[in-house]
């Protein structure tokens, strides 16, 4: 098959969160099962050409928008061979924020920006003639590529017979903007309607993408389960129940080619299941770049995380302080998000000095520091559509500690205190209250039952969340879009 990736975010490139690591992971393991992936994303002023190869590939190339004409260039670089197509408009994306600026703001002109995105990537394949077999939308940012296809593109030589399948990776974000976008998105009036795109007045992006793809999906089984209910799906509920079978969840595939202690070169030493020595070592480093007192005794829990609600960091706030001052045990948090949230964590070590330790902003390398060095992995999200940190902790022999819902759910499996098997430490109610108990629970099996705690490590290292599972069924959900559209 020939499958179109669209999206606002694609790994090495720019990322904000999972978004980007599955746009980055799963073009590869299909062209290794034989397919033709490519990937079209926004050329945004972050990206450093130089580093990533980027070559000048296709230009000026015209794009309609309603009916107006926007002008842009393609630049081209190969990710581990799969050809990713930059789109150049200073108009649109010539800016450091994806998606908002420094003041956390949203750009105004999103829905242009991303519709546009959208057209273009459309209008990409038709100036190539690449033909796809199904065009691959991800998030609010490219949901309307179903409708264009459509609306536009049903009797096109070149895109008339492409199937769609759009992935929701977090369906609380759905790009809902003023009604009047409607013209210069070129969605026509007739599509303004409850059951596609109008939404108490204004545009809807998901909405609308959900109502017009060929077949739906979202990053794990149980957040599938979920967003069918009113309490979780955000408004959207029933238009994905609407759907039916065509509505399914596939787990996000871990990257084990970047994400492995026995390969990784970002870490003070590697280690494996079999020879854990590497990780003492890792710790003891974590602790040191961290400014943690130095103990190899004292367990670390480790936080790498956008600093908003959604991931339950607002509980963690109204506990953290109670768990320093009454539990031996170390926190090495990174992140940044919320601004009230970046403060608190921010000084946290003032507060705490050798206990806890921040730092506020995003490093790559640090982040594989403290999946390596940490004894824990705490994630006590409100929802989780799939989440990827907690596998990573899993390869890394970091136990999870997590609320059980969405992903989550579905890939740590909860200690048994009486026979020590399990993969990590699972609770349900979201609290401050829970979380503490939860961490007490786990320094607690660290302190009291260390042979669980070798015991649940090497569980949780031989755990496999690897790509080749889920592309293999992204590959039957694209043949039930193909067949769907045919049907249709």
């Amino acid at each position: 098959m020939n499958i179109l990736f669209i999206a606002a975010e694609c790994a090495p490139y720019a990322k904000t969160g999972g978004l980007a690591d599955v746009v980055g992971a799963l073009p590869r393991y299909l062209r290794a099962m034989g397919h033709q992936a490519i990937v079209v994303m926004p050329r945004y002023a972050s990206i450093n050409g130089d580093r990533y190869g980027l070559r000048w590939f296709h230009g000026p190339m015209g794009v309609w928008m309603g009916d107006t004409q926007e002008w842009c260039a393609v630049h081209a670089a190969a990710n581990d061979g799969v050809p990713v197509y930059f789109i150049e408009s200073q108009k649109y994306f010539d800016r450091w924020g994806l998606y908002h600026d420094a003041d956390f703001n949203d750009y105004q002109d999103n829905p242009r920006r991303f519709g546009f995105l959208t057209r273009a990537g459309l209008q990409l394949c038709k100036d190539i003639g690449f033909r796809p077999d199904v065009v691959h939308a991800h998030d609010w940012h490219t949901a309307l590529a179903p409708a264009y296809l459509k609306i536009w593109h049903w009797n096109d030589p070149l895109l008339g017979g492409a199937a769609s399948l759009l992935t929701i990776h977090n369906i609380a974000y759905q790009g809902r903007y003023p009604a009047h976008h409607m013209d210069y998105l070129g969605l026509q009036w007739g599509n303004f309607t409850p059951d596609k795109f109008e939404d108490h007045g204004a545009i809807n992006f998901l909405k609308g993408g959900i109502v017009y793809a060929d077949m739906v999906n979202t990053v794990s089984p149980n957040y599938a389960r979920e967003t069918r209910t009113p309490e979780l799906g955000y408004g959207m509920a029933p238009y994905l129940n609407d759907k039916g079978e065509n509505y399914i969840g596939i787990l996000n595939g871990c990257d084990y080619t970047q994400w492995d202690p026995q390969d990784d070169r970002m870490i003070p030493a590697r280690y494996s299941r079999d020879d854990l020595s590497g990780k003492a070592i890792c710790k003891r480093a974590l602790q040191s770049r961290m400014n943690l007192t130095a103990s190899p005794d004292t367990p670390v829990i480790g936080i790498v995380s956008r600093l908003v609600e959604q991931k339950g960091l607002h509980l963690l706030a109204q506990c953290i302080e109670g768990i320093v001052a009454n539990m031996r045990v170390q926190f090495a948090i990174l992140g940044s998000g919320e601004k009230a949230l970046e403060h608190f964590f921010g000084e946290l070590p003032a507060r705490h000095p050798g206990r806890v330790g921040s730092y506020i902003g995003y490093s790559d390398e640090l982040a594989h520091w403290i999946e390596a060095g940490a004894d824990f992995f705490l994630m006590p999200s409100l929802f989780e559509p799939c989440g990827l940190n907690q596998m990573y902790a899993l390869r890394y022999g970091t136990l999870p500690i997590v609320r059980a819902t969405g992903g989550l759910d579905d890939t740590v499996q909860q200690y048994d205190e009486a026979t020590g098997d399990g993969t990590g430490f699972k609770f349900y109610e979201p609290s401050a209250h829970a979380i503490y108990y939860t961490v007490g629970w786990a320094v607690s099996t660290y302190y009291d039952r260390p042979q669980h705690m070798q015991r649940m490590i090497r569980a949780a290292m031989a755990q496999d969340f690897s790509w080749e599972r889920s592309a293999g069924q992204y590959v039957r959900a694209y043949e039930r879009a193909i067949q769907n559209k045919r049907s249709g």
